[in-house]
């Protein structure tokens, strides 16, 4: 009897360790054929995984969780990258180089000040949809 409860929680234990390396996989972009390999099962079993409701959040939360990690990354290093951009900007620096950064440095001000005011405006209408959500529910 405890031979067979010690089975079934390997097994148990077996199963979640696949899972973990098929999300893992998956997340990182691998075909159904890679990760059910990196997993060890077969490829049906991740199609009917993927079905599965639970699942697909999970890896829809993995994914989330690295995009944001990675952006933290980038964003932890734009400093560093903007200092180098100011840098190439010195009159010690080749012309063409020079050039190249003013370029660089203009096309991501813009793109980060639209980026900025697009955040600003999401928010203030979401702020508004709450707000009016609020006093449809007063009445």
């Amino acid at each position: 009897m405890e031979d067979e409860s010690e089975r079934r929680q390997a097994v148990g234990q077996g199963r979640k360790n696949a899972n973990e390396a098929l999300l893992m996989a998956l997340a990182c972009g691998a075909t159904v054929e890679n990760a059910a390999r990196t997993a060890g099962i077969s490829a049906r079993t991740v199609h009917r995984r993927l079905k599965d409701s639970d699942f697909h959040e999970r890896l829809l939360a993995l994914r989330l969780d690295m995009v944001q990690r990675a952006v933290g990354m980038l964003t932890a290093s734009a400093m560093e990258a903007v200092k180098t951009l100011i840098t190439l900007q010195e009159t010690s620096v080749s012309p063409a180089v020079r050039l190249g950064a003013a370029r660089t440095i203009l096309e991501f001000g813009i793109k980060m000040r639209e980026t900025a005011e697009l955040a600003e405006r999401i928010a203030a209408l979401e702020a508004r949809v709450q707000s009016n959500t609020q006093c449809l529910k007063k009445r």
